[in-house]
């Protein structure tokens, strides 16, 4: 054997990038423009639009998280932030002095993380031992009960009435419920959630979860455990969910069983439709999406002299449309604007030619 064969290869230091220079140019405007937005956006945009967006897209992030790259549509995701925020308001300080325990915010924080991935991880090993439409049941069955639970227990989660003044904790001496302080809060997190699922996406788990969602039998041939892949795929699924729970239960400094009700588990769905599910950035466009139809549907419906409660029926047209027009959210929809236009281009190129 040769041995140049066998010699140290050199790669050329011009041709290796390091990872921000991996990164788009428009990437980094993005970045840009949300780190300044403060400074040219009023308080509303910042904590009402951009605050709820981030929130949103994190919560929908963990259903892209489940459904993109392992094949589970989960209709438990609002449920599981949820129960991270109940927790929140039940092991820490709230106006309901009755049943708030007032802990510490180091031992709050850390423990309602951990009982929404307990959760997570109970009811994703009843769920993923069903696929297609009966996860789909079983996950929203689950989000009924839990629903159903909260209302008609006053011991634990105070019932129908639920906990209001549950406030972030003043760290730093910073009041983080403020605009500015919760924006930049939810951004970070909102990025660092974005960031660990492309991270996870491309690890040894991400890829089998991948190939758990192709074909499960060829992986359980190949001495993967299906089950506990998927059940895994919850639980970590639940660490995005629940930082926008917590996050939630802060920007409205109250939470109720209506904020985990079947009406807020579908909205998370169409979130997560709408955007996109197979890339992590489509919830959090379509978190931007169902906000701004939120937030002044009502004040446009009212003008013309219709209902502002009507504002559901016309993000449920544009959920049909989606659907209809681009199975793959607004994300399918500008991949095929880019894709017609470079065939132009390449037609163009070549008919000059």
């Amino acid at each position: 054997m040769a041995m140049t064969e066998h010699a140290p290869r050199f790669v050329n230091r011009a041709d290796q990038k390091l990872w921000f220079e991996r990164i788009p140019a428009s990437w980094w405007a993005l970045a840009v423009v949300l780190v300044f937005l403060p400074v040219v956006a009023n308080s509303f945009w910042l904590f009402q639009v951009m605050g709820w967006t981030f929130i949103l897209g994190m919560i929908g992030l963990s259903l892209m998280f489940l459904a993109g790259y392992g094949g589970m549509v989960s209709l438990l995701q609002m449920t599981i932030a949820g129960v991270a925020g109940y927790m929140v308001a039940i092991l820490g300080s709230s106006g309901t002095v009755t049943v708030s325990l007032g802990l510490a915010w180091w031992i709050v924080i850390p423990a309602a993380f951990l009982m929404a991935a307990l959760f997570a991880t109970v009811a994703g090993a009843l769920a993923v031992r069903t696929e297609g439409i009966y996860t789909i049941m079983i996950t929203l069955a689950i989000a009924a009960a839990f629903f159903y639970f909260t209302r008609q227990n006053y011991t634990i989660f105070n019932g129908y009435s639920g906990f209001n003044l549950v406030l972030p904790p003043p760290l730093f001496g910073v009041n983080w419920r403020d605009p500015v302080p919760f924006y930049y809060l939810s951004l970070a997190l909102a990025a660092l959630s974005y960031g660990a699922v492309l991270y996870v996406s491309r690890s040894p788990f991400g890829l089998a979860l991948q190939g758990v969602r192709d074909n499960p039998r060829r992986m359980a041939a190949l001495g993967f455990n299906v089950t506990a892949h998927r059940v895994a795929a919850y639980a970590l699924a639940s660490v995005f969910a629940s930082a926008g729970g917590i996050l939630l239960v802060w920007q409205n400094a109250q939470i109720a069983p209506g904020t985990i009700g079947i009406p807020a588990a579908i909205d998370v769905l169409v979130v997560a439709v709408v955007g996109g599910m197979r890339r992590p950035l489509g919830p959090f466009i379509g978190a931007f999406i169902y906000v701004l139809l939120q937030v002044f549907s009502p004040d446009i419906l009212g003008f013309f002299g219709f209902s502002a409660e009507r504002f559901k029926l016309i993000i449920g047209l544009g959920f049909l449309a989606v659907v209809l027009f681009s199975p793959d959210g607004v994300l399918g929809l500008w991949d095929r604007w880019r894709a017609r236009r470079q065939r132009r281009e390449a037609d163009g190129a070549g008919g000059a030619a």
